[in-house]
Parts: structure tokens; C-alpha cells; sequence
């Protein structure tokens, strides 16, 4: 390919949409550009790449017996309606309607769909298992596109589905869909540690993201040191650091405190630390029961695992409405003292332990200090675990603090079991029995993109990206210098008669612009062609200092 006509050049200074170093990087080099808030052209350049990634999924998911086919983007939204995800998928649900009336869900993710084809057909226990999966755009109404490629509203995913008779067959499936996984991301040159995580909207009981390690990433996971047991920070299981006080028991006492809501603002206040104030928050939990949920100050609430506490299969914030009624306040002034007992109290351990604490007091701009346990509210039988894991808390099996670890994720894989066959018709095959049954289901993600994007936030420098070789969109990048044009032809047509993916850059700009280019560019080996080497030709690999003058034919041998 010669520079001069490839689509989408490089371009210079601050690029807007993000500071991450691939994100500035990927469009510096025209291997991607912003069409509107995360959505993106993928310029030839960055296709090129992209397509390497995927034809090394599609190998590594092929050798597991796992077949390609794919859906369509709009999803019949009663789909999405007979699993209720029209209502737990939240603002991340593109909707659409046709000239006829008829509504579709752009699909965010397609476990419906792949339901929906497969219950078209009259499967039996000897169909079974069997692993679908595509490679489709994706739509998520991301609240705020950010990142670059990391968090966007439209993208390429690779997802798979497995369909299975019980839940042992799953199990096998699900560590042959790990075990690829760590040879994808092997491949692909990442990192890529596999965490335990919840599943979200997803449906089902359990799942693993794979996480690869970047100061820069927009997750956090904790890691056991002495096993290297991890877990997203979501459903890390967590025992907050101890406090203790020397001190006697106080009387309990309202403070008015008007309009003071945050717990640093509340602690400051009342001159008190900040782990001896409350948050209590109310939630409706599948849309009906209502729960108190507290913890203890400079903590927030996971709510993935409030969720498993409290039984539910989605957590929405009271209204205002309801909050008024059973705390007789507004927001922002709950407590456990005096609260209807219309609410189910869950308090999680970090409110353990404590005396003299603070709670909101149920009464408009007033909080109660001095509270404790067994005097003034009756202390739980049960202390649980909901809080977010920060800095500090112990793993609670191993008494060890755990190792932070900033990353972004690349896939995750999901046990879904009977969550999608149950909540749609006919979603059953026949057992040997003659009897139909549900089948048992996991899914496996890959984002493209995203993994493309971290790939470069691993592979650069100050000058630009630096691509594994079997990754780069070009394996040489051909730079010919003035005089040179005849011998560089003469290069760049033994290169393609070899078969050898070859940029030329053959443009009349200055011997520094070119250079900087290809660093920019990140393509594994330079040649350059000059006057001054005659026949032979420089040679230099991206990711060393020096080069050597050699000839075409140790050229060709050492690619």
C-alpha cells in the first residue's frame, strides 16, 4: 500500500474526546476517528488491526467446536419484554419503531435472540451441547461515552452462546470457554487476569471478567496476594478495617443539621470521624418490598451485592414518595431508629463495633448522635456484606489486606443457567425421557474494541504505538528518501511478491515527517531506502534503538 493513497493520514497536537494514551494515539495515527460521542470510524488502518484480532478469536473459538452464524441488530422488543429487560436493561436500551408500528430493541447484547433461534427448532439431548457465536455490532446508551473506545454507545463484540442438558455439562463448557479465553488474550499479548464478578443484567449466578492491568483503567480489582484470587470491586468480599474508641457511652442527642447530606460534610460538622456516621439508603427491591440498606461512613453500597443479601433480582432508589412515608423525612435524613416497620433492615458489618455513631435521625435536617447498639436500637442478629471493597479491607478468608490493581476489561464469560429458558416459551429441548426440559445456558463476551484499545495502552512509547508484530497493520513500513524513489519501487514490489504486508510511504514531505510517521504508526520493522546505502537498504525493528544497513535478500530472509 502506498502512503500517499491510503485513507487517513496522521495528524498533529491534543486530539479531543479523551486523555488515554491509546485514544490519543489511535487517532494521531489515523487508525480510528470519532463519527459522533462514542461512535467511531474504524479508518483502514485501524480495521486492518482489528481484523487480526478477530481472526485470531475466530481460530481460537473455532478449535473448541464452537460455530459462527449471526443474528440480526434489531431485536423484537417483546423479546426483551418476555424477559422484563426492557425494564432492568435501564438507559443503556436503544429502542426503535418501523413504518409499521413494530418495535425493536438495538441490541445491546443478544441472549434473547440466540433463545429465540433456537427454540425455532425442535432441539433433543442429542443436539446437545452444542456453542454459537457472532461477531455484531453492539448499541448501549452509555450515559457518558468516555475513554475513547473503552465506554462506548456502538461496537463490534465477539458474544457466544452454549446451550446444555444440565448443569455438569455447563461446568465442562465454561472451563474450556476460560481456558480460551487466556489463550486469546495470550495471543493478542495481553495480560489478562480472570476475576470474579457479578452478572448484572446479564442474568445468572456467577461470572468472570478477564482484566488486563493498566494504570490508566477505568476498573479496579482486588486481589488476594497469598492465592491471586481476584474480584471486581463489585462483589469483592470485603471486612472493613477496625476501628476502636476509648471512650464512654454518650447520651443520645438530635442535632439540626440543615441541608448537611454528604458524610464528610456531616463528619466535619459534627466534629466527628467519618467512620462514625451512617448512610442509610432506601431501596425498592423487584419493584415492591422496600429495604434499608446502611453502612458505615466512607463506605458506598455495591448494590450487585445487596442484590444477593437481599434476595432480588433488581434494586431501584425509593422515591422521594415513599421515602417521605416510612422515615417521615426527606431525603437524605434516614436512620434505622424509629423507621416503619413496613421496611426490611439490612446493615452491612462495617457499622459493627462501633459506639457513640451517628444515624440519620428520620427528621427533616436532623441527625442523631450518640447511638448505640442495644440501648438505642436493637442490635442485628446479622451483619452483612454490601459495602464497595476500597483500600484497606481484608479479604475475610485469608485475613490478608488485599493488592489494588487498576485494569480495563477485555471479556468476561457468564453462567447463565436456567435464567433466559425460564422466562421464555418453549425454550426447552427433549430429554431422553421424552419429557422437555430448559436448557441450561452460559455466554462469553469479547469487545473489539476496547481489547484493541488496551492493546495500545500496553504497546507504546513516547513516539508513538508500538504493535506485536502479528497485530500491526503493516509488517514493514517502507520509507524512501529523495533519489531513493526508483530503488524503494523496486523494494516495495519484491516486498508484495513475497507476500509481505508493505506501507510505502511515498510522499514528498521531508525525511523527519516520514519518520515520525512510522514511529507513530507503531509497524514492526522500517526500511529505508536512501541514495547513500546504494543497493542495500536500512533496516530497523520499532522497538530498537539501532539500525543496520543489509541487503534485500537477508531482508526478505529475516521476515
Amino acid at each position: 500500500m502506498k502512503y500517499s493513497k491510503l485513507f487517513g493520514k496522521t495528524s498533529v497536537g491534543e486530539q479531543k474526546g479523551s486523555g488515554m494514551i491509546s485514544h490519543q494515539l489511535l487517532i494521531r495515527g489515523g487508525f480510528i476517528r470519532e463519527s459522533t460521542a462514542g461512535r467511531y470510524f474504524f479508518l483502514p488502518l485501524g480495521w486492518r488491526v482489528h481484523e487480526k484480532m478477530r481472526a485470531i478469536i475466530k481460530e481460537e473459538m473455532d478449535g473448541t467446536g464452537a460455530q459462527e452464524m449471526i443474528t440480526p441488530v434489531l431485536h423484537p422488543l417483546e423479546l426483551w419484554q418476555e424477559t422484563n429487560r426492557t425494564n432492568t436493561a435501564g438507559f443503556e436500551l436503544m429502542k426503535v419503531k418501523d413504518r409499521r408500528g413494530a418495535e425493536f430493541a438495538l441490541g445491546g447484547t443478544a441472549e434473547e435472540m440466540f433463545v429465540d433461534v433456537v427454540r425455532k427448532f425442535q432441539v433433543t439431548y442429542k443436539d446437545l451441547p452444542f456453542n454459537v457465536y457472532q461477531f455484531s455490532t453492539k448499541f448501549r446508551d452509555e450515559l457518558r461515552a468516555r475513554g475513547g473506545l473503552l465506554r462506548v454507545r456502538e461496537f463490534v463484540m465477539k458474544d457466544a452462546y452454549s446451550f446444555h442438558a444440565d448443569q455438569a455439562d455447563f461446568e465442562r463448557e465454561y472451563e474450556v470457554m476460560s481456558q480460551t479465553y487466556s489463550r486469546i488474550f495470550e495471543r493478542l499479548g495481553l495480560e489478562a487476569i480472570k476475576t470474579e464478578a457479578g452478572n448484572g443484567y446479564i442474568g445468572g449466578e456467577y461470572s468472570h471478567e478477564y482484566q488486563s492491568p493498566c494504570e490508566s483503567g477505568e476498573d479496579t480489582i482486588f486481589v488476594v496476594p497469598s492465592t491471586g484470587k481476584a474480584y471486581n470491586r463489585e462483589i469483592a468480599p470485603a471486612r472493613a478495617q477496625a476501628v476502636s474508641y476509648r471512650e464512654e457511652i454518650a447520651e443520645k442527642e438530635d442535632v439540626l443539621g440543615e441541608g448537611i447530606i454528604g458524610v464528610d460534610e456531616l463528619a466535619a460538622f459534627l466534629k466527628i470521624p467519618v467512620e462514625k456516621t451512617t448512610k442509610t439508603i432506601l431501596f425498592k427491591a423487584d419493584g415492591k418490598r422496600v429495604i434499608a440498606a446502611a453502612v458505615r461512613g466512607g463506605y458506598e453500597i455495591s448494590e450487585e451485592k445487596l442484590k444477593k443479601v437481599v434476595g432480588a433480582e433488581t434494586l431501584e432508589l425509593a422515591d422521594e414518595k415513599t421515602v417521605r412515608e416510612l422515615t417521615g423525612a426527606e431525603v437524605g435524613y434516614a436512620g434505622l431508629l424509629n423507621l416503619s416497620d413496613l421496611v426490611e433492615v439490612f446493615v452491612d458489618e462495617s457499622c459493627d463495633n462501633r459506639v457513640n455513631f451517628e444515624m440519620g435521625a428520620n427528621k427533616t435536617n436532623y441527625h442523631t448522635i450518640n447511638v448505640n447498639w442495644d440501648r438505642d436500637i436493637k442490635k442485628p442478629e446479622t451483619f452483612y456484606d454490601f459495602k464497595l471493597a476500597k483500600e484497606g479491607d481484608v479479604n475475610p478468608e485469608t485475613n490478608e489486606a488485599y493488592k489494588i490493581v487498576q485494569s480495563i476489561e477485555v471479556g468476561n464469560i457468564f453462567q447463565l443457567g436456567y435464567h433466559y429458558s425460564d422466562l421464555m416459551k418453549g425454550a426447552t429441548f427433549i430429554d431422553r425421557d421424552g419429557k422437555a426440559k430448559p436448557y441450561y445456558m452460559g455466554c462469553y463476551g469479547i469487545g473489539l474494541g476496547r481489547t484493541l484499545a488496551t492493546i495500545v495502552e500496553k504497546y507504546h512509547d513516547d513516539k508513538g504505538i508500538v504493535w506485536p508484530d502479528h497485530l500491526a497493520p503493516y509488517k514493514v513500513h517502507l520509507v524512501s528518501l529523495k533519489g531513493a524513489e526508483e530503488q524503494a519501487e523496486k523494494i516495495y514490489r519484491q516486498l508484495e511478491e513475497a507476500h509481505v504486508e508493505v506501507l510505502w510511504d511515498d510522499r514528498d514531505v521531508s525525511p523527519g515527517v516520514k519518520f515520525a510517521d512510522a514511529d507513530l504508526l507503531g509497524t514492526p520493522i522500517r526500511l529505508v531506502a536512501s541514495t547513500r546505502n546504494g543497493e542495500q537498504v536500512e533496516w530497523k525493528r520499532r522497538n530498537e534503538e539501532n539500525s543496520e544497513v543489509i541487503s534485500m535478500e537477508e531482508v526478505l530472509k529475516r521476515i
